[in-house]
């Protein structure tokens, strides 16, 4: 495999930070998986991070060098990553489980795979056209979908954050699912959350992406949403790669897997607390830090054990 791939993730006009971004290989595999997370008192960032963390480390398990299935990797890690945000919130006795969108993408043998739930979308360019947008799990898209508003006022609607499917929460999550979908040189896919794309319009963010480098598009088309966002913005998290299947020509921040031994992975992924803003540094102790951590770790390897092949 051949990729350029970089990610990043800004706080934007909030207290704290509930988006999570990861990507992992194998010598044969890729993973790239973004999440957003909902719920106060860091609970939608421990969602987050539990989906992150638990569907890398399942990757991790079973892409060696590449999984047997991709689409019933991603539905059995994308589900147990829910089970456990459960598991979660039944031992911290609380109300109501904290949700999460995410958005998990798979690629191998020249293949895309990909998964959603929730409003965190996956974008696929090719020759400086979407091909590829996934659908959003929330009321105003079900209202543009029914012809009663449109694109521009689902952008100030009342309801525009409400989402109706999402991992962990009261109810089973709706994921959906793509089609094999092979990729082509200079194919880029990108994940990123709402406080993103909901700012830009379409046009803007994959011209950006098309006509620039990984590394150069990703930080303008955050920058260039920070703005128009103002001191109302979101948590922006973008994660973007550019696929390349041949050797024509040279890309400096390009990834060449085939020298990697058969066993190992090479992740990029922020563990928990590195996220925090200063202001939630300063109300929490480096045990509420720890504990939280703890508790993350006990609800992945309660699944993990399940979901060993």
């Amino acid at each position: 495999m051949r990729f350029s791939v970089y990610q990043e993730s800004r706080i934007g006009g909030r207290k704290s930070n509930q988006d999570r971004v990861a990507h992992c290989y194998s010598r044969d595999a890729l993973l790239v998986v973004i999440a957003d997370g909902m719920g106060g008192h860091l609970h939608g960032e421990i969602a987050a991070q539990i989906a992150v963390e638990y569907i890398t480390e399942a990757f991790q398990r079973e892409g060696r060098p590449k999984l047997p299935d991709p689409l019933l990797f991603l539905s059995r890690a994308l589900t147990n990553a829910h089970h456990a945000i459960l598991d979660y919130a039944l031992d911290r006795g609380l109300p109501e489980a904290p949700r999460t969108t995410c958005v998990a993408c798979v690629v191998q043998d020249n293949v895309a795979y990909w998964a959603h739930a929730g409003d965190s979308r996956l974008y696929l360019i090719r020759q400086g056209g979407l091909l590829v947008r996934t659908r959003d799990h929330s009321r105003v898209q079900m209202l543009i979908e029914q012809g009663a508003i449109s694109e521009a006022q689902a952008a100030v609607h009342p309801s525009r954050n409400r989402v109706f499917s999402c991992l962990g929460g009261n109810h089973s999550p709706q994921i959906d699912y793509s089609r094999k979908t092979p990729l082509k040189a200079g194919d880029i896919i990108a994940l990123c959350t709402d406080g993103v794309w909901s700012p830009l319009a379409n046009g803007a963010f994959i011209s950006i992406l098309a006509e620039n480098p990984v590394a150069a598009a990703v930080p303008e088309i955050l920058a260039q949403a920070g703005k128009l966002a103002g001191s109302s913005a979101d948590n922006m998290t973008l994660i973007a790669l550019m696929w390349e299947d041949t050797y024509v020509g040279e890309v400096s921040a390009s990834i060449e897997t085939q020298t990697m031994p058969i066993d190992t992975f090479t992740t990029q992924l922020e563990k928990f607390g590195k996220g925090l803003s200063p202001a939630q540094m300063a109300e929490l102790s480096e045990v509420d830090i720890e504990d939280a951590i703890e508790e993350i770790r006990t609800a992945i390897q309660k699944y993990s054990k399940q979901d060993t092949p």
